[in-house]
């Protein structure tokens, strides 16, 4: 059997994700394999676990890497903290809220959920109410979702997790380093986060942090496997954790200085997570959300330029993505197609409720710059032009221009 070598066409994937990595991130992909036990690559992942405390904005020791898309990393922190039987608060108001009860029904837990409608968020009397009637060992809420392009505030809920004795988990795959997290002010127990959007990689690495207490009650479930024990360690706890390559007990004695084999480390994604935060460290956090939140504002500016109406709640929205309806008559995947055929530029289609009524397009990453958001937005006057829409000629991209020339 023959077959060609792969050969993609080039695009700008200016969708809610995955996003163009950062040149630097593919280059650091390249670079030799060597052996997970070398002392180099031990060198790497404490480098690693270091930079992630400052983009997660923590203490933790308990700060590595999941091999796997951000869905590993949601597994993993679930199927480690919830035991069969467990009550799991999940409020939903997004795509991803129903992903975390799918994941925690898979794991047995009696899941409680609580939803509102897409385009808004809950307030943090509401998740407080929540917690008070059922009285959940864990919440589980996403931060970003960018099925709604809404952010979900958590500066309270932490602390209402602490009075009522409840673990706080979130995942921040979306949100992370293109909105504000501060993992240890808000006091969150477990968050979890993908590569491919804000952090300006590929899809295949989950970063991770756990609080002190989420390390006990994961270590409260550990064991060894067989095949590594040593005497005195436990082959099995009395609940232990229902997965192997996910049990982050095992994972992060792999992290620590026990070294304790559990898998091969995936070697190019190390790399490339490390990249992802060494450039944001570079950066500077802070200086990383305000570029995502002047060239968001840059990119909602010229769509509203173009005449055309956003979605959801505006107080609450990520400045990483933005969700915009279709104008009535067009043909929203006949836009997608053009965009993609004729300019090779990608936007985002809807999911569920959302389905066929709004577009939803991503200024994240390594694409949150002037040049992907003028470029897009006249790309998209053309192709509404063609579909019929009265557009007037550079409003969008002089809506843009004016937003960042205001802001210099």
């Amino acid at each position: 059997m023959t077959s060609t070598a792969v050969n993609p066409p080039h695009r700008l994937l200016m969708g809610p994700g995955p996003i163009n990595a950062d040149p630097r991130v593919l280059r650091a992909m390249s670079a030799p394999l060597i052996g997970q036990y070398d002392p180099v690559m031990t060198g790497y992942m404490n480098d690693t676990m270091a930079l992630y405390r400052d983009v997660f904005a923590t203490r933790n020791d308990a700060t590595l890497l999941i091999d796997g898309t951000s869905r590993a990393g949601i597994e993993a922190a679930l199927v480690s903290l919830i035991r069969p039987g467990d009550k799991v608060l999940v409020p939903i108001f997004g795509r991803f809220g129903h992903l975390l009860k799918e994941i925690a029904e898979r794991c047995q837990a009696t899941v409680i959920t609580r939803e509102i409608e897409w385009g808004s968020v809950f307030t943090a009397e509401q998740i407080e109410a929540a917690i008070k009637e059922c009285q959940p060992a864990l919440l589980a809420m996403v931060h970003g979702d960018t099925s709604t392009t809404m952010c979900q505030p958590l500066e309270d809920i932490g602390d209402i997790c602490q009075r009522y004795g409840v673990l706080f988990y979130t995942d921040v795959t979306a949100s992370l380093a293109g909105n504000t997290f501060a993992m240890d002010k808000w006091q969150v127990d477990v968050a979890t986060a993908g590569l491919q959007k804000c952090l300006a990689g590929p899809a295949g690495s989950s970063p991770i942090s756990l609080s002190p207490r989420a390390v006990e009650a994961v270590r409260r479930r550990s064991s060894v496997e067989a095949g590594l024990a040593g005497a005195g360690d436990e082959l099995g706890a009395a609940e232990r954790i229902r997965s192997n390559y996910f049990d982050l007990a095992m994972v992060l004695d792999y992290w620590s200085d026990k070294r304790l084999n559990h898998h091969t480390e995936a070697t190019s994604m190390l790399y490339a997570a490390h990249e992802c935060a060494r450039i944001l460290a570079s950066e500077g956090m802070d200086n990383a959300v305000a570029r995502h939140q002047r060239f968001g504002g840059a990119m909602l500016a010229g769509v509203q330029g173009l005449g055309l109406k956003v979605f959801g709640d505006s107080a609450h929205r990520m400045n990483n993505v933005i969700g915009v309806y279709i104008p009535e008559g067009v043909d929203g995947e006949g836009v997608r197609a053009a965009l993609l055929n004729d300019y090779a530029i990608e936007i985002g289609t809807s999911f569920g409720p959302l389905h066929g009524k709004i577009w939803r397009i991503g200024t994240m990453g390594y694409n949150a710059r002037r040049d992907t958001v003028l470029t897009t937005l006249a790309a998209l006057e053309q192709v509404l032009r063609r579909a019929g829409v009265k557009v007037t000629g550079g409003s969008g991209s002089g809506a843009a221009l004016e937003f960042l020339e205001a802001g210099q």
